[in-house]
């Protein structure tokens, strides 16, 4: 059976889009599951919030990613005349973020050799000298915002050298991704609270398909040992590549490369500061930062929610979702289902850990041994090397971002960064 619009409906919906909730939407999150499966004022949307129906979902062959099986328009909708501006189509549909197989296997299979474990842990010795280089030049300003300072530099660098992208690049870069990250946000119909404007996401989208061509046509002319280079010799080889999807692929792996990871060292950040047992041990024990990253990645993920449409209809207990339908699963309220997790508020390294922050199937995250070791060496060169480290405020604030959520600074005080020859 179909469940019936509850009056509660409309407020889950406005809530979680509500900038008020951004710093701790985990009680919105809980009555939300208590409250089951939602279909949004009996249209199209449904919302998942229990890990049994979001695990089902994610491994579901006819839960699906293009858009065309969607019975509602998606993405945003440009409301002004862009002056004659085309809407190049970068984080779209030739991402294969919104394919499905075999395009996705396809696109998927191109890149996933420079994200494998093996070619990952060879990226430690340079991960590492970015992490504390980072942190040298905090501790020459005297000050250290962790957002600002490491959590944010570190994945950009890491993911703009494998790229091939010139770091100088950086802050245009930032701003394109920071916009395009937003149109993973649900949005209202009946408000444009915290709303991006479209002609701005166009334009943002435009200018960032502009780089990637212009460079493009550099690394064609100059070849390198890098990813750009690599993608630019399969799209030449004929049948692997379009022109299209090789600068989607660019945009999304900037974007993707860098915006979760930026997310994922903060909140666990956070986390340790509220808990300082666990960054004493840290300290002393760097094995320790997996078990911290794992419960970090369930108690305060940085993705929250991720989309699915069905191509055809999908029973589960209690809803019946129909061809066409759109399925919003809440990741970070699954990821504290008491149902699996004991205690789920409560943030605990050493529990047996099933999150689904990176997702199921075939849509698993493509980037996460990469995310994991960023994490792990951000993690513990700050634990080793930052002494005394103190919240220099009562709540730090959050990004606008739903769907990418995590603080937008993090000041500190300390008592002194230790130079990295030092630390042990």
């Amino acid at each position: 059976m179909t469940t019936a619009p509850s009056p509660a409906t409309p407020g889950f919906f406005a809530g979680l889009l509500d900038p008020a909730n951004r710093a701790d939407p985990y009680p919105l999150y809980d009555r939300m599951r208590e409250h089951g499966p939602v279909r949004l004022g009996g249209g199209p949307v449904v919302v998942l919030t229990s890990y049994r129906d979001c695990a089902a979902v994610l491994r579901h062959p006819a839960a699906v990613v293009e858009r065309r099986h969607a019975s509602l328009p998606l993405g945003p909708t440009p409301t002004h005349d862009l002056a004659g501006e085309r809407a190049a189509e970068l984080t779209g549909t030739n991402s294969f973020l919104f394919r499905d197989a075999p395009d996705h296997t396809r696109l998927r299979r191109l890149v996933a050799k420079a994200f494998t474990p093996a070619v990952v842990r060879g990226m430690t010795p340079r991960i590492t000298a970015i992490a504390d280089g980072a942190l040298d030049r905090a501790a020459e300003r005297g000050r250290l915002d962790v957002v600002a300072d490491l959590a944010y530099p570190l994945p950009i660098t890491v993911i703009c050298e494998l790229l091939g992208v010139p770091l100088e690049d950086e802050p245009r870069l930032r701003q394109w991704s920071s916009m395009l990250a937003r149109t993973l946000d649900p949005v209202s119909g009946k408000s444009t609270t915290g709303r991006p404007d479209p002609v701005e996401l166009v334009r943002a989208n435009n200018e960032l398909h502009d780089y990637f061509e212009q460079l493009a046509r550099e690394r064609r002319r100059r070849p390198s040992d890098d990813l750009l280079s690599a993608l630019i010799r399969a799209e030449e080889s004929g049948d692997a590549l379009t022109h299209e999807e090789l600068i989607a692929t660019c945009g999304l792996l900037l974007i993707a490369g860098h915006e979760t990871t930026v997310n994922l060292i903060a909140n666990a950040t956070l986390a340790l500061l509220g808990h300082r047992h666990h960054l004493a041990i840290l300290r002393t024990a760097g094995a320790f930062a997996a078990p911290v990253i794992e419960e970090t990645l369930r108690y305060d993920p940085p993705v929250q929610l991720v989309p699915r449409i069905a191509r055809d209809p999908i029973a589960l207990p209690g809803i019946e979702i129909a061809a066409g339908d759109m399925i919003v699963m809440l990741l970070a309220a699954a990821n504290r289902d008491p149902e699996v997790f004991a205690e789920p508020g409560r943030f605990d390294p050493a529990r047996e850990n099933r999150h689904l922050a990176f997702g199921l199937g075939q849509h698993f995250c493509l980037g996460a041994p990469l995310a994991r070791l960023e994490a792990d060496i951000a993690l513990t060169r700050f634990a080793r090397r930052v002494r005394e480290p103190r919240l220099d405020c009562e709540r730090p604030p959050y990004r606008e971002h739903v769907t990418l959520r995590g603080p937008a600074a993090i000041p500190l005080s300390y008592t002194g960064i230790l130079p990295a020859s030092g630390d042990s």
